[in-house]
């Protein structure tokens, strides 16, 4: 069984998201949560946000035991991006680009193949 946890829109850079979702991706659920509570980035909230739902999902709806729970897979999409501009010397614009990251978290309870 897996269970989905969404979320869109968070404003930080898929490229940082990623750094975290590295580190806890094939984990026991127990374990990221650990992890991501302790971690210094700013990725680790939204990411740990996600994993919590998913979790919840999994308890709600399928009646699944979260001792057995593990972190199937992590993806961090590209969101829209949003922007904006900067003043600079002589008249001239810098363009700023803010980007957006869709957090996709996915538990099961069972252990993938070969890993």
């Amino acid at each position: 069984m897996e269970v989905k946890a969404l979320a869109k829109y968070i404003r930080i850079s898929p490229q940082k998201c990623r750094l975290v979702a590295d580190q806890v991706r094939r984990q026991p659920v127990a374990r990221a949560l650990e992890l991501l509570q302790f971690s210094p980035r700013k990725a680790a909230l939204p990411i740990r946000k996600a994993l919590e739902s998913a979790i919840a999902n999994a308890e709600h709806n399928e009646g699944a035991d979260i001792d057995e729970l593990r972190v199937h897979s992590i993806m961090i999409d590209e969101g829209p991006v949003m922007k904006r501009w900067r003043a600079r010397a002589k008249g001239r614009a810098a363009s700023i680009i803010k980007r957006t990251s869709h957090i996709t978290v996915t538990v099961s309870d069972k252990k993938r193949g070969g890993n």
